[in-house]
């Protein structure tokens, strides 16, 4: 077993609870809902990577296994995700937390095949993550400020019934790769791996994207093509204004929020690409990409002025004065 097996998912916990209390202490200063649910989600971090390192430092036990992969598969990148809805619920961003749900729900489906006996599993997944699209959707459209209190809603349910079903599946089979000794999700029936998905998917890409979407409110833009063509002009126009963004940047007059939320963008795309990988049987790369990940997500929280204006434990560590030229937090 390689110490890293070790290390890595500790300095992954540590700095998910270090990093969830200064979060927290940011929502009890200000009261925004999308810091409450980064804190849970970064707790949820915590907790799994906590639960990996129990297992490479002590071996692995079923509860240890169970608790990883509940936290770790369906709670993590749902609650970030959530978090980063909340941050945009002032904007449209519900519709493509939708469209990565519904998405979710379709690889769930795809996925049947490799996992016998997940058929059933695979098309109720599905059905609830299309009803679920649908209402956020729906929400979106009519009420923009409720479109986050519906996806959440549809996540705490979530939460419950996966945690029921998955304290009460069967176990069996190895519950590490045995050439790198890093978990692997293959000890769990085909019904529990089909159902993550939409949690994996929904929740990640709206972290990723959210991240994104918020780095172009904030860059000064370029508006090659009309607003009106809705994601395309986002997406042609993000990267029209690109040089300016850098341009920006090295004059010193770039909203910091802009670099904050492209090291988040991609702190939350590497895990996100280890764990699939994790999926697919190529594991080395699993403990690093979930720590490299944390840490640009964390580095990215701590540039953004919006984000940071001081650092707590407690009490007040570090403050910065607010800059004149920010432009208002968006949420």
């Amino acid at each position: 077993m390689s110490a890293l097996n070790v290390v890595l998912p500790l300095g992954s916990s540590v700095l998910s609870f270090v990093f969830a209390a200064m979060v927290l202490d940011q929502w009890w200063q200000r009261r925004h809902a999308f810091q409450l649910v980064w804190g849970i989600g970064l707790v949820w971090y915590g907790i799994s990577a906590g639960a990996e390192f129990v297992g490479g430092a002590f071996g692995w036990n079923e509860p240890v296994y169970r608790t990883w992969y509940l936290i770790g598969a369906f709670l993590v990148p749902a609650y970030l995700g959530a978090g980063t809805l909340y941050l945009l619920s002032k904007t449209r961003f519900g519709y493509f937390v939708a469209f990565s749900i519904a998405l979710g729900g379709l690889f769930s489906l795809a996925a049947t095949p490799k996992y016998p006996g997940s058929s059933t599993a695979g098309l109720l997944t599905l059905a609830v993550a299309l009803l679920a699209a649908a209402a956020v959707a729906i929400a979106t459209t009519l009420r923009r400020d409720l479109q986050a209190h519906v996806a959440m809603a549809f996540l705490v349910v979530g939460t419950l019934v996966v945690a029921l079903l998955l304290m009460t599946a069967h176990v069996s089979g190895s519950y590490v790769d045995p050439a790198t000794h890093v978990p692997v999700a293959a000890g769990f029936p085909g019904y529990l791996r089909v159902t993550s998905v939409p949690f994996n998917a929904g929740g990640g890409l709206a972290l990723v994207f959210g991240a994104l979407y918020s780095a172009y409110i904030y860059m000064p833009k370029r508006r090659a093509v009309a607003a009106r063509l809705g994601v395309i002009a986002i997406v042609v126009n993000f990267f029209a204004s690109l040089p300016g963004a850098v341009t920006a940047l090295v004059a010193g007059k770039l909203n910091s929020r802009v670099p904050a939320t492209i090291l988040i963008a991609l702190g939350a795309l590497i895990p996100g690409v280890t764990s699939s990988l994790n999926r697919f049987g190529v594991t080395w790369s699993f403990f690093l990409g979930e720590f490299l990940g944390l840490l640009l997500i964390f580095v990215g929280f701590l540039v953004s002025e919006e984000v940071f204006r001081n650092v707590r434990l407690g009490v007040t560590l570090w403050s910065r004065a607010p800059s004149v030229s920010l432009e208002r937090e968006v949420g």
